[in-house]
């Protein structure tokens, strides 16, 4: 089975509404031909509505960085799933390396997470990745594959089917620093082996594994033209339209 790739941008802590919106539309332009890709941005909350507004009909869907796994309640600054597909939000991205090294984010609150995700009828992309002490150690296959049992335990193959897993290996993420073609494969062919030991054969024939970690211009066709990478998950580079435009090119 061919899966079509996906490329989606995490915007971080950049681009306040006024500033999206001039991303935004810059990315549509740029991509509006790329109509062999899936596509997606991830702006910070305040930006979304700017950026829903301007990629209307253009094909990119917009996703949240990350959500609450609660509907409505005494929470300040959380957000809930709802919430963000009621701002027009189709995609959200869960248990981001950043969300588990900065926030606290443990296995545990990020299965809570994407189960919320699934509640509000978001898509996920569910992060998981290992540090580079864990990957000296010998223990990165462990790490990624114990992140996905306790994330995925419980739910039946056609809610994993509407997950998007993405392999960030944390000492690869900001450092400049990337996992080779090789050693990316590798990870993502662990990953699929992980689910066809699991779930029937369509989960691991159709589930899209991206691999997010310094992914550039430079680096995106050596990447994503290995047999088990359907895509990446792209910090940095997303933030310059040109850059993007590139890595999608890449996959396309």
């Amino acid at each position: 089975m061919t899966r079509r790739p996906f490329i989606a941008g995490n915007w971080k802590m950049h681009k306040g509404p006024v500033q999206a919106d001039a991303l935004a539309a810059e990315l549509k332009r740029l991509l509006m031909d790329f109509t062999g890709v899936d596509l997606a941005v991830a702006p910070p909350y305040v930006s979304i509505p700017a950026v829903v507004a301007r990629l209307k009909h253009s094909g990119i869907a917009v996703a949240g960085q990350d959500l609450h796994d609660q509907v409505q309640g005494a929470y300040t600054s959380a957000i809930s799933g709802e919430m963000l597909v009621e701002a027009g939000c189709s995609h959200v991205i869960v248990g981001h390396s950043e969300r588990r090294s900065l926030f606290g984010d443990t296995d545990e609150v990020v299965a809570a997470k994407l189960r919320a995700a699934l509640r509000a009828g978001l898509s996920p992309i569910l992060c998981v990745g290992e540090t580079l002490a864990q990957r000296d150690a010998g223990r990165a296959h462990d790490v990624v594959t114990g992140q996905l049992a306790l994330a995925l335990a419980g739910l039946s193959p056609d809610q994993v089917l509407g997950i998007t897993i993405a392999y960030e290996p944390v000492w690869a993420i900001g450092t400049g620093r990337t996992a080779s073609p090789a050693q990316a494969q590798e990870m993502h062919a662990t990953i699929r082996s992980w689910l066809s030991d699991r779930y029937p054969r369509e989960v691991p024939a159709t589930v899209r594994i991206q691999y997010g970690g310094s992914v550039k211009p430079g680096n995106a066709r050596g990447l994503l033209s290995q047999p088990d990478i359907d895509g990446a998950l792209v910090g940095g580079a997303s933030l310059d339209a040109t850059s993007f435009r590139d890595i999608v090119a890449a996959a396309g």
